[in-house]
């Protein structure tokens, strides 16, 4: 009687601790889904200049809402492959210069266009203004063509960067996911800056190259913006990002 009694007891307890972890990780599920919790907290202390990728994802945005104390730049998609443009790329562009946000934009770069023709895409996108990042190209497999070969995939990418390059005079910052640069870009166009995304680690990479921008997290909340939004760090001083707008 007494061993039935508690070998009842100690299965109600063992079901109400299952109980209790499921619920547990459904709290967690919800709110890393929802955005209230990510795998990646950089140090405020260590990546103090902070920033923003946007593109029409985010729809319209709050911009006297975004708190230029926390924000210092904004990353502005631009234009995808040979033809398409952000349809609030101009907007973006222009609110982002008037609230005082270093701003730079970014081409998506597809594997079934040529680099030449994504390169002419962007530049008849994006001004030629002063005091801007560089540009950027996104390379990456998510939402994108099969990829060629690899020889003629960096070659592609080579003539996009040598175009765009030789119009706004900057070396061109490259954003890889962490995927796509282990598998095409490692000793690859070793002078351009490299903004790599890593939303599950503080990015290491294999060949030891020194990034300069991480994106850390794609679910990010920000006052201003209804939508997730990616949050990233410029790696060094905000002296250092500056002189990255000025002409090379």
């Amino acid at each position: 009687m007494i061993g039935s009694l508690l070998r009842r007891r100690r299965y109600r307890w063992i079901v109400g601790i299952l109980l209790l972890a499921v619920g547990a990780l459904a709290v967690l599920h919800t709110a890393f889904y929802q955005g209230y919790l990510r795998l990646n907290y950089p140090s405020l202390e260590r990546y103090p200049v902070r920033g923003i990728d946007i593109s029409h994802h985010q729809r319209q945005i709050d911009w006297p809402q975004l708190d230029s104390r926390q924000i210092h730049f904004v990353l502005i998609k631009a234009s995808e492959g040979g033809d398409f443009r952000d349809p609030l790329f101009a907007s973006n562009w222009q609110a982002a210069g008037r609230h005082g946000f270093i701003k730079g934009a970014y081409h998506f770069f597809t594997f079934c266009k040529s680099g030449l023709a994504q390169a002419e895409n962007f530049i008849a996108t994006v001004p030629v203004e002063s005091g801007t990042l560089p540009p950027a190209i996104d390379l990456e497999y998510g939402a994108n063509c099969q990829a060629p070969d690899a020889a003629a995939l960096i070659r592609e990418i080579g003539h996009f960067l040598q175009r765009v390059e030789a119009v706004y005079g900057k070396k061109a910052i490259i954003y890889a996911t962490r995927e796509f640069y282990d598998d095409h870009l490692q000793r690859r166009f070793p002078d351009n800056p490299v903004w790599i995304r890593d939303i599950y680690r503080q990015p290491n990479l294999p060949d030891a190259r020194e990034w300069q921008f991480w994106q850390y997290a794609n679910r990010g909340r920000v006052a201003g913006i209804t939508t997730f939004v990616d949050l990233n760090v410029f790696r060094f001083s905000a002296a250092q990002l500056q002189a990255l707008t000025a002409e090379q």
